[in-house]
């Protein structure tokens, strides 16, 4: 069954439209007829089912049958991504969207080579949401991650998020693995995190001045293993751990 996507402000009872790049997807590409079964996500958690009933110019007209809900996640996960060059954001996206990821703040770290002037960024962010919205429509995911404006290190950090369980993947000597981490505060809490975030530096990581502003937050360094991973491989390996270690049945 097809999925689409129509924002939870857009959506009524008893009918929906698919406007736009939606419209001409299911028209144009898919070439969908009268009756068809369709699914339509709002990323706020509502799942409707329905049927094509028809085309009213550029809109496609479709008849609501049943609505599950899926229910908020338990455990709110932050991905502070420093943004590496190219398209690679956007696969980190896709993934960190399967994975379950609530929020994705890009970074502007020291070391970044992509250059992002201030008219961009608008721009930019509408674009990697977009990607996002394609992820969900793939997996089913029903919670629509945002995705922030760029922003650096600093200005992050300025804003004093207060998190559960706080991590860096970190290449200097000293981090621990995210068990250790988990099984300290399931140890003092009685239970898992509810919130919780990881940075991934660039290539070549986090400038020193930016580890110790992060750590000095209160982040808490995790080691990768003793190899040297590219950023998009540091930011999938880490969620899907935290994705386990945040959904498996408790000991």
């Amino acid at each position: 069954m097809h999925r689409f996507y129509v924002p939870a402000d857009q959506c009524q009872k008893g009918a929906l439209f698919l406007t736009g790049r939606e419209a001409h997807h299911a028209r144009h590409v898919l070439r969908l007829r009268r009756g068809a079964r369709v699914a339509v996500l709002d990323g706020a958690g509502h799942e409707s089912y329905c049927e094509v009933e028809g085309y009213d110019q550029d809109r496609v007209r479709l008849n609501v049958g049943e609505i599950r809900v899926h229910a908020p996640p338990a455990h709110a996960l932050t991905l502070l991504q420093a943004m590496p060059k190219g398209k690679v954001i956007e696969g980190i996206i896709q993934k960190a969207t399967e994975l379950g990821v609530a929020r994705i703040v890009p970074l502007l770290s020291e070391r970044v080579v992509v250059q992002v002037g201030e008219e961009d960024l608008a721009r930019k962010t509408a674009k990697l949401q977009l990607v996002a919205i394609e992820a969900i429509k793939q997996c089913g995911a029903g919670w629509l991650p945002s995705i922030e404006t760029p922003v650096t290190p600093h200005q992050f950090l300025a804003r004093k998020q207060p998190f559960d369980l706080p991590l860096l993947a970190s290449l200097q000597p000293g981090s621990r693995s995210l068990r250790d981490y988990f099984d300290a505060f399931q140890s003092r809490h009685g239970r898992k995190p509810q919130s919780t975030c990881v940075w991934i530096g660039p290539e070549g990581d986090f400038t020193p001045a930016e580890t110790e502003a992060i750590k000095a937050h209160g982040a808490l360094p995790i080691t990768l293993g003793p190899l040297v991973l590219r950023v998009e491989t540091a930011a999938i390996y880490c969620l899907s751990i935290l994705h386990y270690e945040l959904h498996s049945a408790s000991a």
